[in-house]
């Protein structure tokens, strides 16, 4: 795989800013950032020849959070705090309703600490009926967070849950990093006992361990999305950033991959499992699904279309409905839990 130049890529639009959270957004949408080995296409789902549907009976919706989705599918959190970022998250906010899907924002840390940024984050009145997830990261917990600023991020963006994102790896190389991850199983444990909506926890794109999630389930987390390895390099995103693009090639492949994380935790009872990391398409997502995942999340796929409207967001969003619907019909599927328990091959170690 091509390593990423040192340079940072031009712009992808001329609507981003220069800081760290614009650079996130253009490294994002860079190729060269992407992983480039899809998990999802060394496995198959086992085609039904005669699956006895009408393609237009596929029944895709699904409960989330208390909201009824018409398709199992979240906006991933993405970004927040620029300029940039405010046209970028109306515009999937607007999209994500108009499909009928959840939407998460990016990190709230820098609206919290800046409240002039605040606007940017703030999307309910863009996608008044769709769940919305608020935003922060795990490690804050050990930099002074905690059950206030996680109501301040919930109320900010009139949220149904809220997302603790881990990411050590991100940090270790991220020239602000926050490295101190200790004792943070037992906080993120006070935050959601304490706080009014759930707590969801997810990586970023390295993948959740069966050990990991059974820690996270026994100080009370239920929703876990495992946002696995396959997507984003944010090794790569964070390398750059430092001019250290070897620091970014030698972690690259550092972590789970997505199938193989979701295939760890299935089965765990009293969870609902969220399946991102490198998902590109519907035909991908029903993998996710078919391996065991209630939800699957895609950030990169949806970022380029959102970039220029909420229209394109809108018609990738569609899309990738479709696919999902092919893809069901195709397996025999007629709902969510059929496609769960269709046979899919190539499983061991993706």
């Amino acid at each position: 795989m091509k390593a990423l130049e040192a340079s940072s890529p031009q712009p992808a639009s001329e609507i981003l800013e220069r800081d760290r959270k614009a650079e996130h957004i253009q490294l994002a949408l860079d190729h060269q950032t992407q992983y480039g080995d899809s998990f999802f296409d060394r496995l198959r789902i086992e085609h039904c020849a005669l699956p006895e549907l009408h393609l237009d009976d596929i029944d895709l919706t699904t409960d989330f959070l208390g909201r009824r989705l018409q398709a199992p599918l979240l906006v991933s959190c993405m970004t927040g705090g620029t300029t940039g970022a405010t046209r970028i998250n109306r515009n999937l906010a607007e999209a994500a309703e108009s499909c009928g899907v959840a939407i998460g924002v990016g990190s709230q840390r820098k609206a919290l600490e800046d409240p002039v940024t605040a606007a940017s984050f703030e999307i309910r009145r863009y996608a008044p009926s769709v769940p919305i997830l608020a935003n922060l990261g795990a490690v804050q917990l050990n930099y002074g967070y905690g059950i206030e600023q996680c109501r301040e991020a919930v109320e900010m963006v009139d949220a149904d849950a809220l997302v603790f994102h881990l990411n050590p790896l991100q940090e270790a190389i991220q020239p602000e990093g926050q490295c101190d991850f200790r004792d943070l199983a037992s906080k993120v444990g006070a935050i959601a006992s304490d706080l009014e909506v759930p707590v969801i926890v997810k990586e970023i794109g390295c993948g959740i361990s069966r050990s990991v999630a059974e820690s996270l389930i026994a100080v009370g987390v239920s929703i876990i999305d495992v946002a696995g390895l396959g997507g984003t390099s944010w090794a790569r995103i964070e390398a750059a950033r430092a001019d250290d693009v070897n620091l970014g090639e030698l972690f690259v492949d550092w972590g789970v991959p997505t199938p193989v994380s979701l295939q760890g935790l299935r089965g765990i009872e009293g969870i609902t499992l969220i399946g991102s990391g490198g998902v590109r398409n519907g035909l991908d997502a029903a993998k996710a699904i078919a391996i065991g995942a209630d939800l699957v999340g895609l950030a990169q796929a949806f970022l380029g279309g959102a970039t220029e409207s909420a229209e394109q967001a809108r018609e990738k969003i569609e899309r990738t409905i479709r696919e999902l619907r092919i893809a069901a019909f195709c397996s025999g599927a007629g709902d969510l839990a059929d496609l769960q328990n269709v046979r899919i091959q190539g499983l061991s170690g993706a």
